[in-house]
């Protein structure tokens, strides 16, 4: 007798800001592959669009808002009509409707948080009220969830803190980062000048944000060109860019770095870079270090929490430097620079990081104690 396809929903709002949406839809690419039917659940918010989905057991469900808080009623009517074995919510404001949603509708599908980010980290600048009306929802909400998957062991123990919920209930998996189409992706050919030159060129890429902290990877890629003729691009786009732009001209270094802005394949810069560069104030996973890795470039990151620490295991991928401290990552790049280390021993760092890897956890987790899928 044949078992019945398991039924999975995902809720997640697509912002256009990229990073939870991609991780998102590199794991359906990786469940395509599975027996399981699959509803994505989909919130379009500001600069959102609605993403192309090619894979035949995934169905795409546009709720027709613009926000998560107001998708409560469209998810009590889905839950009532298709009663998903599972639904799993992605980012913490989601997570708050679904628990409403959930409890109003009074079914019993599993029910799971998914969270990419370190709350901690993000909410330390923030004023008292803002941290509490933040932080106080996720106590109260999140010990209905049945379970929580967060993106590093980092992001388990702060979310732990803040919810007091069992450890046994809130689980680590890896971010399905590292797709079959990366490594192609990889080898486009590159417009920009300094890579037909032979002269090393050391990659940052982020939102130009404080916790991106730019500034210290400019500091320190300034201590490090005094003693080797080297160049600094940082991809990606944001609000601090006119005050990165400041500091380059403060420091001297117009025409050896390049703020060179959003690029949609930055794997090919990536690729042709002779050093990877993370500068990090605090991270969830931090993605861009495991795609470096995956593409066996020498890399560098600052110990923030969480995720660095991790994914180069305490070092031995690559140095760990405090956070902030440009003469101590000024230092690390200009030993990776002269020892990097191998491309094939690099990429064993980040294994776990497959969207086939991932895909299975997610799989192990979320159906635990059902039927098992169907062999090939």
């Amino acid at each position: 007798m044949s078992l019945k396809p398991r039924r999975l929903a995902i809720f997640v709002s697509f912002s256009g800001t990229g990073g939870v949406e991609r991780v998102t839809l590199n794991l359906l690419q990786g469940l395509s592959t599975h027996d399981v039917e699959v509803d994505l659940l989909a919130v379009i918010a500001k600069k959102g669009q609605l993403p192309e989905i090619p894979w035949p057991n995934v169905r795409l469900i546009d709720l027709k808002v613009k926000h998560s808080q107001m998708a409560i009623p469209a998810l009590i009517r889905y839950l009532r009509s298709q009663y998903p074995d599972v639904l799993m919510v992605a980012k913490d404001r989601a997570v708050r409707a679904a628990v409403i949603a959930h409890w109003l509708a009074r079914v019993d599908t599993r029910l799971v948080g998914q969270l990419h980010m370190n709350m901690t980290g993000f909410l330390a600048s923030k004023p008292a009220l803002q941290r509490w009306l933040r932080t106080a929802p996720m106590r109260w909400l999140f010990p209905c969830l049945d379970k929580i998957v967060c993106v590093s062991e980092g992001v388990v123990e702060d979310t732990l803190a803040i919810t007091g919920m069992p450890r046994d209930r809130v689980i680590a998996i890896r971010n399905p980062v590292i797709t079959p189409e990366l490594a192609k992706q990889s080898e486009a050919p590159v417009d920009h000048p300094w890579f037909n030159e032979d002269v090393p060129v050391i990659l940052g890429a982020g939102r130009l944000t404080p916790e991106k902290d730019f500034p210290t990877l400019i500091r320190a890629f300034s201590r490090v060109r005094q003693d080797k003729n080297c160049r600094l691009m940082i991809l990606g786009e944001g609000p601090l860019q006119p005050e990165l732009q400041r500091l380059i001209v403060e420091l001297g270094l117009e025409g050896v770095v390049s703020l060179s802005g959003y690029r949609a394949n930055p794997f090919a810069y990536m690729k042709r870079a002779s050093l990877f560069v993370m500068s990090s104030a605090w991270e969830g996973s931090g993605n861009v270090l495991v795609e470096a890795l995956a593409l066996g470039i020498p890399s560098v990151s600052t110990d923030c929490p969480y995720g660095p620490r991790e994914t180069l295991a305490n070092g031995k991928y690559g140095p760990l430097v405090p956070v902030g401290d440009y003469e101590a990552l000024a230092d690390a790049m200009s030993d990776v620079l002269k020892n990097p280390l191998p491309s094939g021993f690099l990429r064993q760092a980040v294994l776990e990081f497959t969207i086939e890897y991932s895909a299975q956890r997610y799989l192990d987790v979320l159906f635990s104690d059902f039927p098992k899928e169907k062999a090939g």
